[in-house]
């Protein structure tokens, strides 16, 4: 250790007290009660992005914000950007490395440029911090700091197998709502076991979706009412939730936030400030609109098929099927629409289930549907025919479109095959029309799968698709849906008037149908 700076102190040696007020620091750091705030209020130093150096004074919030971390084992904090939620985690895993012994830290971020920034900000307050309150460093890198009383800080960004194997004292997650979901959720079962020997769990985040594994986490925290009633302190995961507004930073106001909300726009500054769990990505459908979208529990299940509405007599309805092969990869889809008035009525989705069976499916809703109304007419089905649907397609023409109740619907212009034919161009256009009818609240969405799929189907090359790791066969199968009304449009003067956006002069694709 003899080529460390001075800034360092060398491991294993011995502390100095100059006087007593030395000692009477090191006593007060040392409190397993309130050394922590002790130790930030007086020898912890930050970087200020426009003051420089400076000691760190938390401000009342981010005391009770620090309080949260130190009292309870697991907490998880709501917080707006720049409110100094990733300083104050800063000091406080510091102090615990120093005067905690044998403690394993975890600092864990979405990306590897986060945790590095949290490590930075530690080891500039480890330099900035006077020799007698120092703890001895053994290893002292980018990565990971170690210290001569056995306690140890580890970065790393956050993935599947993140902290998989390390007896873990204390897990800090920053910005975890920013995690790709299916990691997030693999990763926090990854990390629930080790922290049940008791280590502490901290988690900060501005929002992101409503549905992701920090929100999860954050709803349950909120629920703190036990079997009997009556109120506690954690939520039912047992996680303290902590919250913070934008309005208790000192040096933000009125001015301030409406200079925000014209640099940001209003659904960045509701998501970024207000803490308004409004999705972060380019989505299909406008950010505040999905916040709004609730789905309902079935009122009934036939099968595996959901259906969230009976179906009426004089009502027209669509069945369109977004196929797959059943092999337990991409799932197949079916969405039920109630045409006059584009409300959702049920839906089906599945992995393992081979295309026969997905005939059959179709067969099964329509019967359904003609059981209830004694209307084929009114009742049409159709199939994307892209690549797996001429395999579906197929399986038709095999079961016999007579053995189904209904009419087959067919787009004109590729008349040698049957159904729809999706394209770039026809998915942008179909895209733009389902935006229209959910936004312009036309459209009446019952099924909570489909809102989730909403929520994660954004903006990719020139186009629309699930982000990874994610799944969008729902809301393939809805754009089938949205263009079997529109041509229905042109011959049911009812549905035109749903459907059509008369602010758009787009001519109508014609069709033909086929009598089952």
């Amino acid at each position: 250790m003899s080529g460390l700076p001075t800034l360092l102190k060398t491991p294993y040696s011995k502390t100095v007290f100059a006087d007593s007020n030395q000692l009477d620091d090191f006593i007060k750091c040392s409190d397993p009660v309130m050394g922590y705030l002790y130790f930030m209020d007086n020898f912890f130093y930050i970087q200020h992005p426009t003051r420089g150096s400076m000691l760190y004074h938390p401000w009342d919030y981010q005391k009770r914000l620090i309080e949260t971390y130190h009292k309870y084992r697991f907490s998880i904090s709501l917080m707006p950007r720049q409110t100094g939620k990733s300083t104050s985690a800063a000091g406080y895993l510091l102090w615990y490395a120093m005067f905690v012994p044998d403690s394993t830290i975890l600092v864990a971020a979405h990306k590897y440029t986060g945790a590095q920034e949290i490590m930075q900000r530690i080891r500039y307050a480890y330099e900035n911090c006077p020799l007698h309150i120092k703890a001895g460093v053994v290893t002292y890198n980018k990565g990971s700091l170690d210290f001569d009383n056995g306690s140890r800080i580890v970065s790393a960004t956050t993935t599947e197998n993140t902290g998989r194997g390390l007896s873990i004292s204390l897990l800090y997650l920053d910005e975890f709502a920013f995690v790709r979901p299916t990691i997030a959720q693999e990763f926090w079962t990854s990390i629930t076991p080790t922290l049940s020997t008791g280590g502490k769990a901290i988690i900060t985040s501005t929002p992101n979706s409503d549905e992701d594994q920090f929100a999860l986490i954050w709803k349950q925290a909120n629920k703190t009412e036990d079997e009997f009633g009556n109120q506690t302190e954690v939520g039912v995961n047992g996680f303290r939730a902590y919250r913070a507004f934008w309005r208790e930073h000192p040096e933000r106001d009125d001015t301030w936030a409406e200079q925000m909300r014209a640099q940001l726009g209003t659904d960045r500054f509701r998501r970024e400030m207000d803490c308004e769990f409004i999705i972060a990505d380019e989505t299909l459908i406008a950010p505040s609109t999905l916040f709004e979208l609730e789905g309902i529990d079935p009122i009934t299940k036939v099968g595996q098929i959901r259906w969230y509405k009976q179906p009426q007599k004089d009502m027209i309805y669509v069945v369109s099927l977004d196929p797959s092969l059943g092999t337990g990869g991409d799932p197949a889809a079916i969405q039920i629409f109630e045409a006059n008035t584009t409300t959702q009525i049920g839906e089906w989705k599945h992995n393992q289930t081979v295309i026969p069976e997905q005939i059959r499916l179709i067969k099964q809703i329509t019967d359904y549907i003609v059981d209830i109304t004694k209307q084929p007419n009114n009742v049409y089905y159709s199939i994307e025919n892209n690549s797996i649907g001429e395999a579906a397609l197929i399986s038709l023409q095999e079961y016999g479109e007579h053995n189904i109740s209904g009419i087959f619907l067919t787009e004109a212009g590729i008349r040698k095959r049957k159904g729809y034919n999706t394209t770039n161009k026809t998915k942008l256009a179909a895209c733009a029309k389902l935006k229209h009818l959910i936004e312009s609240k036309k459209m009446k969405i019952h099924s909570k799968s489909f809102v989730s799929e909403l929520k994660s189907f954004v903006a990719n090359s020139g186009s629309y698709k699930a982000k990874i790791g994610e799944t969008d066969d729902l809301v393939m199968a809805a754009l089938l849906a949205v263009r079997m009304m529109q041509d229905l449009g042109d011959f049911h003067q009812d549905l035109e008037t749903q459907i059509r956006d008369y602010e758009e002069f787009l001519p109508p694709l014609p069709f033909y149908a086929v009598l089952g």
